[in-house]
């Protein structure tokens, strides 16, 4: 027997279902029959089709139904407390509303009062903070670098990035019925403690990309000279001439050994802002990378086996063959992303 559809309190026939009641009525059903085809109760149908046969009527009545408890300059008050309070629950602004009328409306009314207006609880976008110099310094590096064209196509872009065993984007959603909620099925484990995983680096080019790094640990400014400075990303910018290598303001990559390191070398570093991790499209890559690891239906066991996972792939030459650096061809992205506004 198919699950019966939760519906809301007092909801309204449609047009539609006004209608059918009647067809089936007249097609020779009783109220019974047509209640459970309809799923609606027979002392719902038997109104409907009095209502038919004694006034060949299937509308409502104008101002039929329950009133609204708040008029429509209580409701944009109500719409203008929640655009103070984004974050604001449904709880919250019904204190609030209490305190300044002294009239107690429940949340579920608030809820309803601001679908109504066009208001629905979404999800936020996250960003990283920014301070006004951050913002200050952002604008001021795209200006100096907007007027770039093949000059992108030197700049190496280079970042470590960690996938997890277990990953997820916040995205997952689960089809449940209700009172299903704590079935195991529809159940996500959260881990408490940090989650086995992969630290890896690597670097991109316009049209080429560096071999992808395994970093065991934390990794020190030494490690980084020692494990990915030295034997691989220097020979790939040696391998590029011209070549002017990006990197973030990691503590790792700032540190003076490092800067002595990069001048005995003789590489041109690429200035980059603080907290713009936005700003580098090696970034997309790892989020391409974390994707299709999560479509995978194979169940990964261990780190190692997701580090062979990460190797036998070459996520990144797949990438970076079909997909070319767009900062040749896209500088009001570029624009946007510096105001902080990812």
């Amino acid at each position: 027997m198919p699950r019966r559809r939760k519906r809301a309190r007092f909801e309204q026939l449609t047009e539609f279902e006004r209608g059918r009641i009647i067809g089936l009525r007249e097609a020779g059903l009783s109220y019974r029959a047509v209640a459970s085809r309809v799923q609606r109760n027979s002392s719902t149908v038997m109104r409907v089709w009095k209502q038919w046969t004694d006034e060949c009527r299937t509308t409502r009545k104008s101002g039929s139904g329950p009133r609204n408890v708040t008029s429509a300059r209580d409701d944009r008050h109500l719409v203008r407390m929640a655009r103070t309070d984004r974050t604001a629950s449904s709880r919250q602004l019904a204190a609030l509303w209490s305190i300044a009328t002294g009239v107690s409306l429940c949340a579920s009314s608030i809820r309803r009062r601001l679908l109504q207006c066009g208001l629905r609880a979404r999800t936020p976008l996250y960003r990283i903070p920014l301070t006004h110099d951050h913002r200050r310094l952002r604008l001021q590096w795209a200006n100096q670098h907007r007027d770039w064209r093949a000059d992108w196509q030197h700049v190496v872009f280079s970042d470590e990035s960690r996938f997890n065993l277990w990953y997820h984007d916040g995205r997952i959603r689960v089809r449940r019925y209700a009172g299903e909620r704590h079935l195991p099925e529809c159940i996500i484990e959260r881990h408490s403690g940090r989650t086995p995983g992969v630290m890896v680096w690597g670097a991109i080019a316009y049209h080429r990309r560096s071999q992808l790094l395994r970093i065991v640990g934390n990794l020190n400014s030494n490690r980084y000279i020692r494990e990915v400075l030295q034997p691989e990303a220097v020979p790939f910018l040696q391998s590029l001439p011209g070549a002017v290598f990006q990197q973030d303001n990691a503590r790792p990559h700032t540190a003076r050994i490092v800067k002595s390191f990069f001048a005995a070398q003789q590489v041109q570093l690429l200035p980059w802002p603080a907290c713009s991790p936005d700003m580098s499209p090696i970034e997309h890559v790892w989020d391409v990378i974390g994707r299709r690891l999560a479509r995978d239906p194979r169940i990964v066991a261990s780190a190692d086996e997701l580090w062979k996972n990460l190797s036998s792939k070459n996520s990144l030459i797949c990438f970076t063959r079909s997909k070319p650096l767009p900062y040749g061809r896209s500088l009001t992205r570029l624009e946007k992303h510096s105001l902080g506004t990812k």
